[in-house]
């Protein structure tokens, strides 16, 4: 029989103790270490057993005996050698414009890379289950051009946490009950899952959560450390081995990091999160780690009574009208390929000298608290005994500097409640000695205000003007010259 270890892993960093301690030694978090039971047996061959066994026999590897070599092992071999990478390969598209440039794209289009792992987390209630089901349809409705128009790939989603008859009620709603090639099964049990992989061959395997599959050689209840540990990489393990692509579902905490130990976004090729409010409509999809594609692309969505519709424009600021409202600038803000014009509004509120708030929502904290000192110091405003509020409107989180003076623009217009000229956009980077910057991609960033129905913009100097048709564009070099542009 083999011998059973007992080890400590903290459910927030994934460390292994040999004892109980109430702080974790690796992460310092306070009543992390919970207790579980090894079985080493286990432990010797952590992809031992059925996907293995099914591993092996797809790529007809045979065993030696004891002590021999693998007939299939890799080897070394010259750099210009090695196999193309799998992102060169044709990807599978969604058919949803927003989720595939998240994915990532390459030479042969955008969407799901076959053999990939991905993680996606977000709030409960988020809309995780609707974004996969619609993303699951898609999938399933593409047709191979090898195999003829009458081939189409299967598309396998395991739901943990749901019945059958709840996700075929879903996908009822979403319209799309009716594609013969989306597979639901309802089980929680790791071997099960992987047989029904072995007999379908779908492209993609979706898990919805990860935190419920468990493996039923481990004594762990579902969810603990090493039953994710385990389940991930036998599933990451899968995709590798059988070119299935596997995306996860997990779970977040309440400080919107992905539950679990840290090691599951090591094991996958991309981490994805789905953010929003759940009384908006608006949700937006980042990537945070991506080895097929960049992590600067947004997704953007809006939840309907049919389920997630993308939002094609950025979903941004409009100039639908002329009025003008003090404290609010527009900015043209870049995220990976797009530019999206993003509505920053701020707000001054009679305080009290020394215990001021500055609270901000969407923005960086510390930059806001740089212009604000760069006002008081080359600008004259007395800012001292005011609380002052900012946001990004439209749930975009703005961390660029190209934002920095579209940010001091509404803070001086709230002061003075005043505003600038209407349909207008603001672009420039702020320095401590009060001098406007320049930014990248300047060119760009006007030509989609410009689209958008923008008619000026405020930007840094540049020894080459910048000229956009329709758009006339104020050069400014520092920010009291800035200042003088708001009405």
């Amino acid at each position: 029989m083999a011998k059973v270890k007992k080890v400590y892993a903290c459910t927030a960093c994934g460390g292994t103790q040999a004892r109980w301690a109430g702080k974790c030694p690796d992460c310092g978090a306070w009543d992390t270490l919970e207790e579980h039971t090894i079985d080493r047996g286990a432990d010797r061959d952590p992809h031992k057993g059925l996907v293995e066994g099914w591993a092996n026999t797809i790529a007809g590897v045979d065993q030696e005996g004891v002590g021999g070599a693998i007939a299939g092992a890799p080897r070394a071999a010259p750099i210009d050698e090695v196999a193309p990478d799998p992102s060169s390969a044709a990807r599978i598209s969604t058919g949803i414009g927003e989720f595939d440039r998240v994915l990532g794209s390459g030479e042969h289009g955008a969407g799901l890379v076959p053999g990939s792992a991905v993680l996606i987390g977000g709030e409960p209630g988020i809309g995780k289950s609707t974004l996969l089901m619609q993303a699951a349809a898609g999938w399933a409705s593409v047709v191979d051009p090898k195999k003829g128009p009458d081939w189409s790939r299967k598309v396998l989603y395991v739901t943990s946490e749901e019945s059958a008859e709840q996700v075929q009620q879903r996908a009822h709603r979403l319209g799309v009950s009716g594609e013969p090639n989306l597979y639901v099964l309802a089980d929680t049990n790791l071997a099960r899952i992987i047989e029904q992989v072995r007999q379908l061959k779908p492209a993609v395997l979706i898990i919805d959560s990860i935190q419920m599959i468990y493996k039923a050689d481990l004594d762990a209840s579902p969810g603990s450390v090493s039953q994710l540990r385990r389940c991930a990489a036998e599933l990451v393990y899968l995709a590798k081995a059988s070119g299935t692509a596997v995306l996860l579902v997990g779970h977040v905490t309440k400080e919107g990091q992905l539950a679990g130990p840290r090691v599951l976004e090591h094991l996958v090729d991309a981490v994805l999160y789905f953010e929003g409010d759940r009384f908006h409509a608006g949700r937006i999809v980042r990537a945070v780690k991506n080895r097929y594609g960049t992590t600067l692309e947004l997704g953007i969505f809006e939840m309907g009574g049919q389920g997630l519709v993308p939002v094609a424009d950025g979903g941004g600021a409009s100039f639908d009208d002329d009025e003008t409202r003090s404290g609010s600038v527009v900015c043209p803000v870049i995220h990976g390929s797009r530019c999206v014009l993003v509505e920053i509004q701020a707000l001054t509120a009679t305080g009290f000298l020394g215990a001021a708030k500055r609270k901000s929502s969407g923005l960086d904290t510390n930059r806001l608290a740089m212009l604000i000192a760069v006002l008081e110091q080359h600008a004259g405003l007395r800012l001292a005994d005011r609380d002052i509020f900012a946001s990004a409107v439209g749930g975009v989180r703005v961390v660029e500097p190209a934002s920095d003076l579209a940010l001091l623009l509404a803070i001086a217009g709230a002061h003075y409640r005043r505003a600038v000229e209407p349909r207008t956009v603001v672009i420039g980077e702020v320095g401590l000695g009060g001098e406007v910057r320049p930014v990248s991609q300047i060119e760009q960033r006007l030509r989609e205000a410009a689209r958008l129905g923008a008619k000026r913009a405020i930007v840094p100097q540049m020894r080459g003007a910048v000229k956009v048709d329709g758009l006339e564009v104020v050069s400014v070099k520092s920010v009291d010259r800035a200042i003088e542009r708001i009405t």
